[in-house]
């Protein structure tokens, strides 16, 4: 039996923390893998109650609601168009959704310029992305596959190569949840057919 999980986008793949400086003003940016725009909101609302000594909690988010993209910038006091997009535009650029990057500023005497605050920000966002890394949500597939004891190893050696195993139940004989990116069940089907011998069964055969 084989279950389809539709999915793909990609995200950050954790909570990722930088700190970057331009001529003495100081720029700390977060980023966060969320589900939902209200998990954006709260955690712009987080970062915010972290640094409200900051001159600027500057903030941008992406996510999908249920296949819509929910977008939102979010300047804080610097001049429009120098800060908040500058983020979004990374977010966008990398084709990241659910997502959502907060940075702050702390001035440091010198004025940047529009120029100099879009580089700023737009540069803090990119470290941010790169701190944390980025993950690939795939559509998925689930293979249901039972056999007997004696093919254990086998059958978990070449679901390594192909996915990996989200559930294992043992009775009389093993049945193994099994999770692969779309597009490779065929493969990995034939694969676990032909090195048990055919002493497996899965049930869309």
């Amino acid at each position: 039996m084989v279950f389809l999980q539709k999915e793909f986008y990609r995200t950050l793949k954790s909570f990722s923390k930088v700190e970057l400086v331009f001529k003495g003003s100081l720029f700390i940016g977060y980023g966060k893998p969320i589900k939902s725009e209200i998990e954006a909101k709260e955690f712009i609302n987080e970062i915010k109650s972290i640094h409200t000594d900051a001159n600027h909690k500057v903030s941008a988010y992406r996510v999908d609601i249920e296949n819509n993209l929910a977008m939102k910038y979010d300047d804080d006091g610097e001049p429009q168009g120098s800060a908040g997009k500058p983020i979004y535009k990374v977010i966008e650029l990398k084709n990241l959704q659910n997502t959502v990057i907060v940075v702050t500023r702390y001035f440091g005497g010198v004025k940047l310029g529009y120029g100099g605050l879009v580089k700023a920000y737009s540069d803090t966002a990119t470290e941010v992305v790169n701190s944390s890394g980025i993950l690939e949500i795939f559509e998925k597939v689930h293979i249901l596959a039972e056999f007997d004891y004696s093919e254990i190893q086998k059958v978990k050696q070449i679901v390594e190569n192909f996915g990996k195993i989200v559930d294992e139940n043992y009775s009389d004989v093993v049945k193994f949840n099994m999770e692969v990116k779309k597009g490779l069940e065929d493969e990995l089907i034939k694969k676990l057919v032909n090195l048990t011998k055919n002493k497996i069964k899965i049930d869309n055969l």
